[in-house]
């Protein structure tokens, strides 16, 4: 086994820090206002990979959706990213009230013009409303679950193209969790949807060796990158020679269910490039704070981002 007392020092210091509880992070989640409630990014990973494993005859696609603030209290940026063989990404502004006694409204809204502004200069007035696709349902303290009426969504559908099958009909947003209907989900059954997992942000440092797999004990060429950034949704990062050239092996860092989903881990994984084959991996509680590796030739440390982002 190789050893490097400095890195193995670099590591406990990394591995003694504290950060905000996931019971405290979900307390904090829970009085936000509810526009609030559904900012982030999320993704629905496991999902893929557990339809994959089990061999279901229609797997759910992968999908990935992003919900910015915007300067507007009621508003907010959806972008979502469809994975396929030809992607498919569509935006739409959202507008979140609470005017109807039935509860909550969430009237999705397409851009009128091809660059609508963002941020700071974010302005309504370049969105047209999708009233026809509004989602109505109820929400509580760290809740919301909304859905609209599919049938009179579908007149509006032609008119918006090839993202109308990234439109939402149905939304749930409860602790990490982001289910979301899509309306090309209803070739998929009346039940299909996309379980999405808010994603977490983990950050820290690799070494690797540049012997690679066969260094010797006491090889000293050692290429350190202490900006790894990693997102716990099926995140990868290269890991690079000082130089910057590829080394051809990968960090991959993914949120997981094993055993029929009674086994949840946050799963770190040495991964060969060129072949896409697991080398040797790392198991944690998925709430971990910390993760690491050691395989002697190659070493990593990771620690939970404090704004999970």
């Amino acid at each position: 086994m190789i050893r490097i007392p400095l890195l193995m020092l670099v590591a406990a210091g990394l591995f003694g820090c504290q950060s905000m509880s996931p019971a405290a992070r979900e307390r904090a989640q829970a009085q936000a206002p509810a526009g609030a409630l559904l900012e982030g990014v999320y993704d629905n990973h496991e999902q893929v990979w557990s339809a994959r494993e089990q061999g279901g005859a229609v797997a759910p696609p992968h999908v990935r959706i992003v919900i910015e603030a915007t300067p507007k209290r009621e508003w907010t940026l959806w972008r979502i990213h469809l994975d396929a063989a030809s992607p498919v990404d569509a935006r739409w502004a959202m507008r979140l009230t609470g005017k109807e006694a039935g509860g909550p409204v969430l009237v999705p809204h397409r851009a009128l013009v091809a660059e609508p502004r963002q941020g700071a200069a974010f302005d309504p007035a370049e969105w047209a409303a999708l009233d026809a696709c509004a989602l109505r349902g109820a929400g509580e303290a760290g809740m919301l679950r909304m859905a609209a009426e599919a049938g009179a969504c579908a007149g509006l559908a032609p008119g918006i193209g090839v993202q109308a099958a990234l439109l939402p009909l149905s939304v749930e947003r409860e602790g990490e969790w982001l289910r979301v209907r899509l309306y090309a989900d209803q070739a998929r059954g009346p039940d299909a949807r996309e379980d999405a997992r808010k994603v977490q942000a983990y950050g820290g440092w690799a070494a690797i060796n540049g012997g690679g797999p066969q260094a010797s004990a006491d090889s000293r060429d050692w290429h350190m990158d202490r900006s790894v950034q990693l997102a716990n949704e099926g995140g990868r990062t290269p890991l690079a020679w000082r130089d910057g050239q590829p080394s051809g092996y990968s960090l991959v860092l993914e949120r997981l269910a094993y055993q029929d989903g009674n086994v949840p881990v946050l799963k770190l994984s040495v991964v060969e490039d060129s072949t896409g084959r697991t080398l040797a991996y790392a198991w944690a509680d998925p709430h971990a704070e910390r993760i690491g590796i050691n395989l002697g030739w190659v070493q990593a440390g990771l620690e939970r981002r404090a704004d999970g982002r």
